[in-house]
């Protein structure tokens, strides 16, 4: 039995969490999350819980299984609370700013770069920090994967884009000592 699957998930006040018969809805205060899942796992609604269990003992149930609570729980917690992702632009001269839904990012190539925002993502800037927010975790995963991915920081003097709590192993370089 997965350790993870068998703990059930509390639902916070103003959530609501229905269950038919291959859908899974989690409603709350910052919106609305839909969730497919496979015949293989059962997900009942008590109370103020939600519980998930595997139907039968194959390996692939059981696998579903702890995938499918994690999956409620991060809509629980996403339509509660939100999830944030950080990124910090290192550079001289790399900036990022946002105006009319499309982030501009100045990385030191010959032209700016647009990364148009997707709806259901929110991101704000702040000097050198960039915040993606949402109540998607997957989709603000992916989003600020993205931005990361047009300038990933060098090892060297640490220029390009990074998580917020992201550790850059540095290089020290040629030395020119022999």
């Amino acid at each position: 039995m997965s350790r993870i699957g068998k703990l059930p998930i509390a639902i916070p006040q103003g959530v609501k969490v229905t269950v038919t018969e291959d859908m899974i809805t989690v409603e709350g205060p910052k919106g609305k999350l839909e969730q497919d899942y496979k015949p293989g796992v059962e997900i009942k609604v008590e109370d103020s819980e939600v519980t998930v269990s595997a139907k039968d003992d194959t390996k692939a149930a059981h696998s579903y299984h702890g995938l499918y609570r994690s999956l409620i729980n991060n809509m629980v917690v996403g339509v509660s609370q939100g999830f944030s992702k950080g990124l910090v632009i290192n550079g001289v001269g790399y900036r990022a700013e946002v105006k009319n839904g499309i982030l501009t990012l100045n990385l030191g190539y010959s032209q700016p770069i647009d990364y148009f925002i997707e709806e259901g993502i929110t991101i704000t800037t702040e000097g050198n920090k960039v915040n993606v927010a949402g109540i998607d975790k997957q989709r603000v995963g992916q989003v600020s994967a993205d931005i990361r991915s047009l300038r990933p920081p060098e090892p060297y003097k640490g220029k390009g884009i990074r998580y917020d709590n992201e550790n850059i192993r540095r290089k020290i370089g040629k030395s020119g000592i022999k």
